[in-house]
């Protein structure tokens, strides 16, 4: 009788290796043992910094990163650019006025180096507009009143990194009645593959104060290589105040780019927030709009470009807290190549918060078989009284005007370009400043090309 042979196998399971950035608390100069420095701002990046490392990394099972992947990303290989390295200057392009044909104050961050300048007549009103480090010696009052009350550490991984670590960054205060006329520029430059660049951007509009802010992040394109740009932008808008803040991001194309962002608007104040995006390799930003008071306003209006491989990922929040407030949301884009963009919108209205007007839109063309746009709104109402609607598309070109300008002698890539140009009209017709649209417009021209 043949003898029974039993074999078994057993699968070995590998486990992949943790992945997570390789900074440490050593890293941090406000928690070096010889740091100097006020203690509201040690204590809050020692609560950044143990957020950070409680914190995974997101994952596609995460419902805000459902549509983000960050597996290639090389969270492994990122350090702090080193003191005495030489970097290309910023272009003069990025200096140059968008919103009128001066500033009243500009503030350059580039690796290791700050250059300021603000109006006197405005510093002579008690506007502050300057460089993070500065703020931290000189105006340690103002800048422990918004450092952290807007956007806490622990609101995500990206979050609490940039808490931790920003060195680069900007205060704006204007002051109570304080009316600026010239706008106010900052850029944030951004060169050096391998390195993890941190900005925190913070900006205080007193009640019955004006301002226009425009601030840019932007690097030249590395071949080979990633960098990392993580960042918080935490804004306050006063009673009665008006804010126009312009935000431009022309990142390289090899880095990866997240920021956490948001604003909160008091009692009949008003925020007109500009986004324009048309670089880096993946962007996930969050933009949340908190209108606090009775009667304020929030308009947000968004313009994407995307080619090659990009994928850009806004995900956007307007929460109305009070009663008679008014959300406006446009973001339109465009795609070509393999590029991916995601927009996914919700608008909230807290109990009580009757009679509020809210709106988001996003719209999308197509350009190439190979690109994709998923755009994701949502409303979330907790109050009677109010009126609330929103609306997505995405499409590709119609060929009717296409066979129309083809008709009137228009070679086909003109009449393409004449389209996409004309899907933008609207967005551009929300920017107030010539300088933005002819910087978004030139953007359009390149990327078609």
């Amino acid at each position: 009788m043949a003898t029974r042979t039993v074999v078994t196998r057993t699968r070995k399971i590998e486990t992949a290796a943790p992945r997570d950035f390789t900074f440490t608390r050593e890293m941090i100069p406000a928690l070096s043992g010889t740091a100097e420095g006020p203690d509201f701002l040690r204590e809050y990046r020692a609560r950044a910094w143990d957020a950070f490392q409680r914190t995974p990394l997101p994952v596609t099972t995460d419902e805000a990163w459902r549509r983000t992947d960050l597996k290639d990303l090389a969270v492994g290989s990122f350090r702090l650019p080193p003191a005495g390295m030489t970097f290309p200057p910023v272009p003069k392009t990025l200096l140059k006025p968008l919103t009128g044909a001066a500033h009243g104050g500009q503030v350059i961050l580039s690796p290791g180096k700050v250059s300021k300048e603000i109006n006197a007549e405005l510093a002579a009103k008690g506007v502050i507009f300057t460089d993070l480090a500065t703020a931290e010696r000189d105006h340690p009052g103002i800048l422990a009143t918004l450092i952290g009350q807007v956007i806490r550490p622990d609101a995500g991984k990206f979050a609490a990194l940039a808490a931790a670590f920003a060195q680069n960054g900007v205060l704006v205060y204007v002051p109570r009645g304080v009316q600026v006329e010239q706008p106010l520029h900052s850029v944030l430059w951004g060169p050096g593959s391998g390195l993890a660049h941190f900005s925190h951007v913070l900006v205080w509009v007193d009640d019955d104060a004006s301002l226009t802010f425009v601030h840019e992040a932007a690097s030249p394109t590395e071949t080979e290589g990633q960098t990392l740009h993580s960042g918080i932008v935490e804004i306050q808008v006063g009673a009665n105040a008006h804010l126009t803040f312009v935000e431009l991001q022309s990142w390289g194309e090899h880095v990866w780019n997240f920021s956490h962002e948001r604003a909160r608007v008091g009692r009949d104040g008003t925020l007109n927030w500009i986004f324009g995006a048309i670089g880096s390799r993946l962007t996930k930003n969050f933009s949340d709009l908190d209108l606090l008071g009775e009667g304020s306003t929030g308009r947000m209006s968004g313009f994407y470009f995307t080619d090659g491989m990009q994928h850009l990922d806004h995900d956007t929040q307007q929460n109305h807290l009070a009663p008679h407030t008014t959300s406006d949301l446009l973001f339109k884009g465009a795609l070509t190549g393999k590029s991916r963009s995601v927009w996914q919108g919700m608008i909230y209205v807290a109990p009580g918060a009757d009679k509020t007007d809210g709106y988001q839109a996003n719209r999308n063309l197509v350009l190439s078989n190979q690109a994709r746009a998923d755009s994701i709104p949502g409303l979330e109402i907790c109050a009677d009284d109010v009126r609330c609607t929103h609306g997505a598309t995405v499409g590709k070109i119609d060929p009717e005007p296409l066979f129309y300008l083809a008709s009137r002698g228009i070679p086909h890539a003109e009449a393409v370009s004449l389209i996409v140009e004309g899907f933008f009209d609207p967005i551009m017709q929300r920017i107030p400043f010539e300088g933005v649209r002819a910087r978004f417009q030139q953007a359009i021209r390149d990327k078609m090309a």
